[in-house]
């Protein structure tokens, strides 16, 4: 045992040490999803009992993710013979960019059975670690639930603290709930290998699907998240023990040297004061105001060259010539990093010229003006100290930002030989099949971070563009409700007259919600309903594209009709945003607009008279 454990531990090292690079492949004869090339000359060690709760450990602290390398050698001692393994290699959980990646050799054996096991573990670890870490951060942000958690004992939710500390406060009547509840997640399917539970599906189709192929996307995604967890709450476990504070208490770093740099210029929330690298560790004000000036410097070189690879898009080249005597014009010089080589020797003699003289031209040294970034041109600064930081505060920001945006677009030029990439390369894109549909507006053009549309199906690209169209009317709808009544004020009479109930009774927003009666609601109701039903809306009818032949709407030209559409789309997007702005401000405040009244210390009090 002693043996096995050193040879785990070297073959552990030796793979965090040398990577991929410390296998070599050899030649095999692949048949599908091969689960073992060739026989050891050691027999296979049955799994024990150690090595099934060391593997349950390792998950829940986010290490034993199965991932080997797609093929690895192993060297028998008594043969010297190379074994070439790739059979888990396609396995659910294998994702890049590491790929399959196991250097404790857990999957070494190629056994199935327990590779499943494992996999079945590592995603109920996952699942537990992301209810957990949702755990902490919950009660961080949105507060405690009001009431009691044990009324019998008198423990209100309010009184259970955040974190570890939560476990001395739970009654024990409480602890049963939450293993009765483990209890039932375990017993209540079938869990053997080979049945869906096993795989991680139990029949909640909102986290997996019918579909197998959208179930699987679902699931590995589910496995990446689970691994972040576990990571997550190890990392929290360890900082509440430490500090004996959910988030760590900055208060109790009183000896930290960020101490000395946590109020200067640069610092901005919501990060606050932050250096992963530990630049600051040396508590050294000097080189601290060294690299705040650099870091100056470079956002207004970056903020400049990004503005120079985007203004020429829009704008067009200068007119003329950019050096007459070599017969060059603006117009000749290619965006990005083309130009380089197409600037003259003189021109770039002026740009170092330049950047010379803003080098020498102030005295920079530590405690000028200069050295903070003033330089006398009182449109980035000013003569009031206050503004000066807040505008110098504000440049570090955008130049920060366009720090990341011009390295972006160099990586882009790079990579495709224009500035911004060029769409014509993409040519098996699946985004292809919809860059000319409805609702593809400039200036974005066809957006779809969340890739809804990668699959390429036409079918499932008009049925959310037609519910994308419904859901834009609904909220149009309910954005003039929210806004008419605000102007115009209600409608005179009543509402419902056998209720004695008036326009003017139904406040405005949600709080209308419990004034209508029952009839409004049917009324209501029934209309959605008509509006369902009385069209086909079956996939290629009119219905279906938005057309429901109201002519005010649409047209009858097919081009009048398709730009009155997409005019629609927008706005109808528009007004989802709007509509959900106007629920939170009402939630939020009790009024559709928010109250004034309640924001009294606003800057903009100062100038209401």
């Amino acid at each position: 045992m002693a043996s096995s454990s050193r040879a785990a531990v070297a073959s552990a090292a030796g793979a965090a040490l040398l990577g991929g690079a410390a296998f070599v492949s050899a030649p095999t004869t692949r048949t599908g999803n091969l689960r073992a090339t060739a026989s050891v000359a050691t027999p296979s060690a049955p799994v024990s009992g150690l090595e099934a709760s060391s593997v349950a450990g390792l998950a829940v602290a986010g290490v034993a993710v199965a991932g080997c390398f797609g093929r690895r050698a192993i060297t028998t001692s008594a043969k010297h013979q190379l074994v070439a393994l790739t059979a888990f290699e396609n396995e659910l959980g294998v994702q890049a960019p590491v790929g399959f990646w196991d250097p404790a050799g857990f999957t070494a054996d190629g056994s199935t059975e327990n590779f499943a096991r494992r996999r079945q573990t590592e995603l109920k670890h996952g699942r537990i670690s992301m209810l957990a870490t949702m755990g902490y951060i919950t009660p961080e942000i949105t507060g405690k639930l009001p009431g009691y958690l044990s009324p019998s004992a008198g423990l209100k939710f309010a009184d259970v603290p955040n974190g570890l500390a939560a476990i001395s406060k739970v009654p024990a009547a409480g602890w049963g709930q939450i293993l009765a509840y483990m209890a039932f997640c375990e017993v209540s399917q079938d869990q053997s290998a080979g049945t869906p539970a096993a795989a991680g599906d139990f029949g909640f189709k909102v986290l997996t699907a019918s579909d197998p192929e959208a179930k699987k996307t679902k699931l590995a995604a589910e496995l990446a998240n689970g691994r972040l967890a576990m990571m997550a709450i190890i990392g929290m476990f360890f900082q509440d023990g430490l500090t004996g504070s959910a988030w760590g208490d900055w208060a109790n770093y009183t000896a930290s040297p960020l101490r000395a740099f946590e109020n200067e210029l640069g610092v901005q929330a919501p990060v606050g004061f932050w250096d992963p690298a530990g630049f600051t560790a040396d508590g050294s004000t000097e080189n601290f105001a060294r690299r705040r000036q650099t870091e100056l410097k470079h956002g207004r070189i970056s903020m400049l060259a990004t503005m120079g690879y985007i203004t020429p898009e829009i704008t067009g080249k200068l007119p003329g010539y950019l050096s007459p005597s070599a017969g060059l014009k603006f117009a000749d010089v290619p965006n990005g990093l083309a130009a380089i080589s197409k600037v003259p020797a003189a021109g770039w003699g002026q740009i170092l010229a330049y950047m010379a003289f803003c080098e020498v031209s102030q005295d920079q040294s530590a405690g000028t003006p200069a050295a903070a970034g003033d330089f006398g041109f009182k449109v980035l600064t000013a003569s009031d100290p206050e503004a000066k930081k807040t505008k110098l505060a504000a440049e570090l920001a955008n130049g920060r930002l366009a720090m990341m945006a011009i390295i972006g677009m160099f990586f882009q030029d790079g990579l495709t030989g224009s500035a911004w990439g060029d769409w014509a390369n993409y040519t098996a894109s699946p985004l292809r099949a919809f860059e000319n549909e409805l609702g593809v507006q400039a200036p974005v053009g066809f957006w779809d971070p969340a890739g809804f549309a990668a699959d390429g199906s036409t079918e499932n690209f008009a049925r959310r563009r037609q519910t994308e169209l419904k859901h834009g009317r609904i909220s149009m709808l309910a954005t003039m409700g929210y806004i008419t009544p605000e102007i115009t004020g209600k409608l005179p009479g009543y509402l419902s007259p056998s209720a004695g109930l008036k326009f003017a009774d139904v406040p405005n927003g949600l709080a209308a919600i419990s004034k209508v009666p029952a009839a409004g609601w049917g009324q209501i109701l029934a209309y959605m309903a008509f509006c369902e039903v009385s069209q086909d809306q079956s996939a290629g009818t009119p219905a279906a594209a938005g057309d429901f032949g109201f002519k005010v709407l649409t047209a009858s030209d097919p081009e009048a009709k398709k730009t009155k559409l997409a005019a629609e789309l927008a706005n109808g997007r528009l007004a989802m945003m709007a509509i959900i702005g106007m629920f939170f401000q009402d939630g939020l405040t009790g009024s559709a607009w928010g109250d004034w009244a309640n924001y009294t210390a606003s800057p903009l009090r100062a100038r209401e008279c």
